[in-house]
């Protein structure tokens, strides 16, 4: 069944690169969208609630770790997986957002064996 999915990253390349990694590890995508920034990526969960956000913590406007809080605040989405895929993935930064809920973190840079083996377990 195809899962919708958010892809939150500044960077378009990056976006593109998650969402490829993810189709090569098997996973059907249904709707996929995609924000630049927190903020961003905030309005378009609370909207769609995606099945999965895929998320960098290096955000304009709003931080990863502040898009996880809120996500997790809100009703809506408190129960959607988010999981950090970032190059910022220091110890301080990793523990901060698995106590914030995070599913868990893919550091960058990353393979498509590392997206299968960590995400798609996820939606079984």
């Amino acid at each position: 069944m195809a899962k919708s999915i958010l892809i939150v990253d500044a960077s378009p390349v990056m976006r593109r690169i998650i969402e490829r990694s993810l189709r090569m590890a098997g996973l059907e995508l249904g709707r996929v969208w995609e924000a630049a920034d927190g903020e961003a990526a905030l309005r378009l969960a609370l909207e769609h609630r995606p099945e999965l956000v895929l998320t960098e913590l290096n955000l304009a406007a709003m931080s990863g770790l502040d898009l996880l809080r809120q996500l997790r605040a809100a009703e809506a989405t408190r129960d959607v997986p988010v999981v950090i895929i970032t190059s910022q993935a220091g110890e301080a930064h990793v523990r901060q957002a698995l106590a914030l809920g995070a599913g868990g973190y893919i550091r960058k840079p990353f393979t498509a064996d590392q997206v299968k083996d960590y995400i798609v377990p996820l939606f079984q």
